[in-house]
C-alpha cells in the first residue's frame, strides 16, 4: 500500500493547526502535509513535527491572498516581483522545516490578459523557481487543478502542465498529481499515472463527487492503490480531502485498505 501522509489543512480542522500534529500521529500517519506555514513560526512547527514523530513532506509556495480568493500568482505579468519574494520565503521554511519539495499554485487567468503573456510569465517564473530550489536541493512541484471548484485555474490538465514543465526545462520541476482534480477534468487516473509516472513527484487524494473521504464517491480506490504499487510509485500520497463528518469517523478507509 503506498505512503500516507495527513493533509492537516483539511483533516482535524476542527481544532487549531499546532494541534492537529498530534492527532495525526495518533491516528497512525507518519508524515504529514499542509497549504501554507507561514501564518507560524517556523520552529512552532518543527517543535510539533519532531515531538509526534512526523515527516512534513509537502507545503507551497506563497499563493498572493488567499483569504481574498487568490489562489496563486505565478502566472501573473504584474506580480513577478512578489513571486519571487515568496519563492526566497518558501525555502527558507524549507529548510527549517526538513521539507524536499515545494509545490506552486499557478493562480486564476488575470481577466483580460493574453495566454502568451501569461504562459510567458509562468514559465519564467517557474524557471526561476525551480532554479533556486534547485541551489537548496528542493525539488518544485506544479499542479493543475479543476476550473469547477477554481473557475479559471490556468492549469487544469496534466498533459497541459507538462507541456509548461517541457517549456521550463528544468530537472528538478515535476507535476503534483491530485487524483480529485484529474476525474473531474480528464479521468483516465490509472493510464495517466502509469504514462507519467516518471515525471510525478507527489499524489494527492479525495473521492469525487463532494472531494470527501475515499469510498464516499466514484472512485476505486482500493484498484488504485493497488496499481501505484505495481507501477512502482514510491513516493507519498497526500489526503487532501474534507471529512464527511469528522476525520476521525471518516478514517474507516483507512483501516479497510489496510487490512
Amino acid at each position: 500500500m503506498p505512503k500516507l501522509a495527513a493533509n492537516l489543512t483539511m483533516l482535524y480542522n476542527e481544532v487549531p493547526f499546532l494541534d492537529r500534529f498530534a492527532l495525526a500521529a495518533r491516528d497512525g500517519f507518519k508524515a504529514v502535509e499542509f497549504l501554507f506555514p507561514y501564518a507560524f513560526k517556523a520552529e512552532e512547527i518543527r517543535k510539533q513535527l519532531d515531538a509526534n514523530g512526523l515527516q512534513l513532506v509537502l507545503h507551497n509556495l506563497p499563493a498572493g491572498n488567499w483569504d481574498a480568493g487568490e489562489r496563486g500568482i505565478a502566472c501573473h505579468p504584474d506580480r513577478t516581483s512578489e513571486f519571487r519574494e515568496g519563492v526566497a520565503q518558501a525555502i527558507g521554511y524549507a529548510k527549517a522545516l526538513g521539507v524536499g519539495q515545494l509545490n506552486c499554485l499557478v493562480g486564476k487567468a488575470p481577466a483580460g490578459a493574453a495566454d502568451a503573456q501569461l504562459r510567458k510569465t509562468l514559465v519564467e517564473n517557474l524557471r526561476y523557481a525551480a532554479t533556486e530550489l534547485k541551489k537548496a536541493g528542493l525539488k518544485l512541484l506544479v499542479e493543475p487543478i479543476n476550473t469547477f471548484d477554481i473557475p479559471g485555474f490556468y492549469l487544469h490538465g496534466s498533459a497541459q502542465t507538462l507541456s509548461v514543465l517541457d517549456e521550463v526545462g528544468s530537472d528538478n520541476a515535476y507535476l503534483q498529481y491530485d487524483i480529485y482534480h484529474m476525474q473531474r477534468m480528464e479521468g483516465e487516473l490509472a493510464a495517466t499515472m502509469q504514462k507519467h509516472l516518471p515525471r510525478i513527484a507527489h499524489i494527492q487524494l479525495a473521492d469525487n463527487p463532494g472531494r470527501n473521504e475515499p469510498g464516499t464517491g466514484e472512485i476505486n480506490y482500493a484498484f488504485l492503490f493497488g496499481h501505484l504499487d505495481r507501477i512502482g510509485y514510491d513516493g507519498w500520497i497526500g489526503c487532501e480531502y474534507k471529512p464527511a463528518a469528522t476525520t476521525e469517523a471518516g478514517l474507516g478507509w483507512l483501516k479497510q485498505l489496510q487490512q
